[in-house]
């Protein structure tokens, strides 16, 4: 297969832990130009490039620009910016011919979800969710088991995520909700909400939420508990006021439990009868850009289109109007 010409939209942290992650892969991929306005984030993101013994790729701080300089010198693109700068950019390159691999949230709400994916089958360009969960080898792994009879039917879920979320983005746009279009379980919780739908492998039927703001603009913690329209009972617990990070999600099913991470970062089965969870042999993972190649190769199916990124807004935005309503309980239509 030929080297993909990359264009990275964005340099600040989280883009470059992909970056880290790219630099293994120059088997499949070049970075040919970066989109980033902070000097410094770009300044430390070519330090990534120095020190890996790469060309350093150049940088345009404006995205128009940046397209009408690089869009003919990238193939497809990898949107790392705030979530408000999600939907105009995916737009913009979809449109241009490129394939794109767009950061969670997909975009801000579902009105723009719904018309990023006209815009997706209108190019006929592949469109992608940096999910890191339904992206990886153990969440791909887990669905199989869970939908292949192995474990039987699923009974209930419990899945939990914490992080020191509140502290880490205080001042930052990621707490202002006209930039993020919500806090921590729009953010980090993204990644929750996803992999537990994708698990679970059918809609959700029916929510009650409670949200807690801590006096910050956006949702900090939130609990809910759901059905999926087979009787399944899920708990969902998101805090973003924990002084650690982790995550947990266990899936009891008639013939065991099946346990994972948010981000698909282990895999454990406890099949009846045996005394203790053991861990599920996977092969290598470098991030969600190495699948990203691997579907547009034709390699594999998209573990993570646009749809995923809609149904977790809608689920979303069901755990809202439940707590609005004070944990009454919500149809998911």
């Amino acid at each position: 297969m030929s080297i993909v010409r990359l264009g990275l939209i964005g340099a600040g942290g989280m883009a470059r832990h992909h970056i880290a992650n790219i630099l293994k892969q120059t088997d499949t991929t070049q970075i040919t130009a970066i989109c980033e306005p902070n000097g410094d984030n770009y300044e430390k993101a070519a330090e990534m490039f120095e020190k890996a013994g790469q060309a350093v790729p150049p940088c345009e701080g404006d995205f128009d620009t940046f397209m009408k300089k690089y869009g003919d010198q990238v193939d497809a693109a990898f949107i790392v910016t705030p979530h408000n700068q999600h939907f105009p950019q995916a737009k913009a390159l979809l449109e241009a011919g490129k394939d794109v691999l767009v950061e969670k949230p997909m975009v801000m709400n579902t009105a723009e979800a719904e018309a990023l994916i006209k815009i997706r089958d209108k190019s006929g360009r592949l469109l992608a969710v940096a999910f890191n969960g339904s992206m990886s080898p153990s969440i791909r792994t887990a669905y199989k088991m869970l939908h292949d009879g192995t474990m039987g039917k699923i009974l209930t879920v419990q899945a939990s995520v914490w992080q020191t979320w509140e502290e880490a983005t205080k001042g930052l746009w990621r707490q202002i909700p006209e930039i993020s279009g919500g806090g921590y379980m729009f953010d980090t919780g993204a990644h929750l909400l996803n992999t537990v739908a994708d698990l679970v492998g059918e809609p959700f039927k029916e929510v009650s939420a409670f949200i807690d703001n801590r006096s910050t603009l956006v949702d900090i913690l939130t609990v809910a508990i759901a059905k999926t329209q087979s009787g399944a009972m899920v708990s969902i617990n998101g805090c973003g006021a924990s002084p650690i990070t982790a995550s947990d999600i266990k899936i009891y099913c008639e013939n065991g439990m099946v346990v994972t991470g948010v981000w698909g970062e282990t895999l454990q089965v406890q099949m009846k009868g045996e005394k203790a969870p053991t861990d599920v042999e996977l092969p290598p993972f470098l991030g969600v850009w190495q699948t990203f190649v691997r579907v547009r190769n034709g390699e594999v199916e998209n573990p993570s289109p646009a749809e995923n990124g809609l149904r977790m807004i809608q689920l979303w935005d069901a755990m809202k109007a439940s707590a609005k309503q004070g944990g009454n309980v919500v149809e998911i239509k």
